[in-house]
C-alpha cells in the first residue's frame, strides 16, 4: 500500500527589515518600488493571514523565520570595522549600497530557499533539501548558510538529509548558480511523478543556443543536474526543461513567474519553456491520461500583464476535500487578462474548484507573490512527527506569531531607517525571541 504523502507549506515568516531597495535585476516589481516606503508589520500580518487562509482550507502550513539583517559578520567581512553600531554607520557612509545589500528581507521567499525531494521519489528513501546557493545575487547569496542551519534545526534526524549548498565560483555568474525550488516542478498522479527542473543558462552554452538579451538567467542546468545527483532521483520521471528566453526577457526571472503545478494539474503562460509541446509529451509518458494542462496564449494573457499580476505565481494546492484550488494575489484579479485565464482554469470541469485572492501587497511591490513566499515540502505522517521544531502552525502559534510580530516591527521602513542601528538590535531582540518560540535553538550569528 502506497504510503500518504501531505504537502506542507513552509511559509518564510517577512523579517523586520523588509524594505524597497529594487536590488534585483530582472525583478520588474522590485526596481519599480526602489526607495519607497515600506511597512514590515503589514507585510508580516499580511503572510500569516494567507497561512491562516490555507489552514482553514485543510493544507498543512508551517513557517520558517526570517534571517538577522542587517548582517553584520558580513558587512564586517567587507571591511567594516567596530562595534554594531560603527559597522553600521560606516556602511550607510559608503553609499550605502554595502548596508542595503545586508539589509534586505529577500529570504522571505521562501521558494528560493531550497530544493526538496520527498521520500517516495528518491531512490534511497530519505527526503533531501539542497539550501539554494542563490549566487546571481549578492544580497541572496548571503542567505544560503543561515537557509542551512534553519532547515538542519527543522528537520534533524534519520529521516532527513539536509545538503550543503552547491559549491559557488565559476566564469559569468556562476556554474552552479542555483535559485531553489522557484524553478522546480513537482507533478504527481496514479502512475509515477515527475520532477521538472527549469534552467535559464547552460555553462556549456553554445553560440546558436537561445539566451535572454535584456536580462540575466540565474538558474543553470548543470546546478539541475547536481541536485539530481545529489538527490538520488532517478532517470525516468526527471527532466530538464530551459525556460524561454523570451519569457525571462519579459521580466519571468523565475519559473514559478510563467508556471505553476500541483498533482497532475499544469498552468503555465506559452513563454515559460523553450519547446513547450515536447515538454508536454515528456510529461504525458510519466503522468499519464491525468495529466491537465491550461496553457496561456501571449494573446490570451500578454506576457507584461502576467509579470505584472503574478496569476502563475499562484499556489495551486490539494485541500481537505481532495480537491484543487489556487491562492492568487488580488493584483491578478485587478488585471482583466489574468483574471480571465484564471477563471478559465478554475472553469473547465477539471480538478481546480475555486479561487481565493489574497493580499500580499507589500511583498508583490517588492517582487514576490503568494507561491514565491512558500517551499513546498511534500512528508509522510512519520516524517511530520519527526519534526521536533515547533514551527507547524496550529491556532496557538497563529496567535502568538501575530503578537509577536504587533511587538516587534515597524509600521513604516524608508530607505534612510536602514542607517539606524536602533532597528538592528530591535531585529536581534525579536529573532532571538522566534527562535525560542519555534523551538530552532541558536540559528543566528548574533547568538552564536
Amino acid at each position: 500500500m502506497r504510503t500518504r504523502i501531505r504537502e506542507v507549506q513552509f511559509d518564510g515568516l517577512v523579517g523586520p527589515t523588509h524594505n524597497y531597495a529594487g536590488l534585483s535585476p530582472g525583478n520588474l516589481a522590485s526596481l519599480a518600488h526602489d526607495g519607497q516606503t515600506s511597512n514590515p508589520k503589514a507585510a508580516a500580518l499580511q503572510g500569516l493571514s494567507k497561512m491562516r487562509l490555507l489552514r482553514g482550507l485543510g493544507v498543512a502550513q508551517a513557517v520558517l523565520p526570517p534571517h538577522e539583517r542587517p548582517k553584520l559578520t558580513t558587512l564586517r567581512a567587507l571591511g567594516f570595522s567596530g562595534r554594531d553600531e560603527d559597522v553600521i554607520a560606516a556602511a550607510a557612509r559608503d553609499g550605502g549600497v554595502s548596508l542595503r545589500l545586508c539589509s534586505s528581507a529577500s529570504a522571505m521567499w521562501a521558494a528560493n530557499a531550497a530544493t526538496v525531494t520527498p521520500s517516495s521519489d528518491a531512490l534511497d528513501g530519505l527526503v533531501h533539501f539542497t539550501p539554494a546557493n542563490l549566487q546571481s545575487m549578492f544580497h541572496r547569496a548571503i542567505e544560503a548558510h543561515t537557509t542551512l542551519r534553519v532547515l538542519r534545526a527543522i528537520f534533524a534526524g534519520p529521516l532527513f538529509v539536509v545538503h550543503e549548498p552547491l559549491p559557488c565560483g565559476g566564469r559569468g555568474p556562476g556554474q552552479f548558480g542555483d535559485e531553489g525550488a522557484a524553478n522546480h516542478l513537482r507533478l504527481q498522479s496514479r502512475l509515477g511523478a515527475a520532477n521538472v527542473f527549469a534552467w535559464g543558462r547552460s555553462t556549456w552554452a553554445t553560440a546558436i543556443d537561445p539566451i535572454p538579451r535584456r536580462y540575466p538567467a540565474r538558474q543553470t542546468r548543470e546546478s539541475a543536474e547536481a541536485i539530481v545527483r545529489l538527490h538520488r532521483l532517478p532517470s525516468r520521471g526527471t527532466f530538464f526543461v530551459q525556460q524561454d528566453p523570451d519569457g525571462i526577457d519579459a521580466g519571468a526571472f523565475h519559473t514559478d513567474v510563467l508556471a505553476v503545478a500541483n498533482g497532475p494539474v499544469l498552468l503555465m503562460h506559452e513563454l515559460a519553456f523553450v519547446d513547450a509541446d515536447r515538454i508536454l509529451q515528456d510529461l504525458s509518458s510519466v503522468i499519464g491520461e491525468e495529466l491537465s494542462v491550461v496553457r496561456a496564449t501571449s494573446a490570451e494573457l500578454p506576457p507584461h500583464h502576467a509579470v505584472r499580476s503574478y496569476a502563475f505565481n499562484s499556489q495551486l494546492v490539494t485541500v481537505a476535500d481532495g480537491s484543487m484550488v489556487l491562492v492568487a494575489p488580488e493584483d491578478a484579479r485587478e488585471d482583466a487578462p489574468s483574471r480571465a485565464f484564471l477563471e478559465r482554469a478554475a472553469g473547465m470541469g477539471g480538478p481546480i474548484a475555486a479561487i481565493h485572492y489574497v493580499d500580499v501587497r507589500q511583498s508583490m511591490q517588492n517582487g514576490g507573490g503568494p507561491a514565491c513566499l512558500r517551499l513546498r515540502v511534500p512528508l509522510t505522517d512519520d516524517e511530520m512527527t519527526a519534526i521536533r521544531a515547533n514551527v507547524l502552525v496550529d491556532d496557538a502559534l497563529d496567535l502568538s506569531l501575530r503578537a509577536w510580530v504587533e511587538r516587534h516591527y515597524r509600521d513604516r521602513l524608508g530607505p534612510d531607517d536602514l542607517a539606524d542601528p536602533a532597528l538592528a538590535f530591535e531585529g536581534m531582540r525579536a529573532l532571538d525571541e522566534l527562535t525560542q518560540l519555534l523551538s530552532l535553538g541558536s540559528i543566528y550569528d548574533f547568538q552564536r
